[in-house]
């Protein structure tokens, strides 16, 4: 059964501010985190219990998975430099 992704408003208003180049990657990643949320280059982040991120190119993807409802929230979306401040 596949995964639900959640689209929080961050990562939708990140996806506003960058490059239509660089969406259509991240979608394209996005959409398989469906199928596998914990693909082979997916990496947890220290410090948080259930915080996955995901490299793509210079951005990076931030998500949470939920294994007991089968929902994907996809938190922020940013380039490499920026992404983990405030987290």
């Amino acid at each position: 059964m596949a995964y639900k992704l959640l689209f929080r408003a961050s990562f939708r208003k990140d996806l506003k501010k960058i490059s239509s180049d660089a969406v259509r990657r991240v979608v394209t990643r996005v959409d398989e985190l469906a199928a596998d949320p914990f693909p082979r280059e997916a990496k947890k982040l220290r410090g948080h219990e259930s915080l996955y991120r995901l490299r793509i190119g210079h951005y990076r993807v931030v998500y949470s998975v939920d294994a007991g409802v089968k929902v994907v929230a996809l938190i922020y979306v940013r380039h490499r430099k920026d992404v983990y401040r405030g987290l």
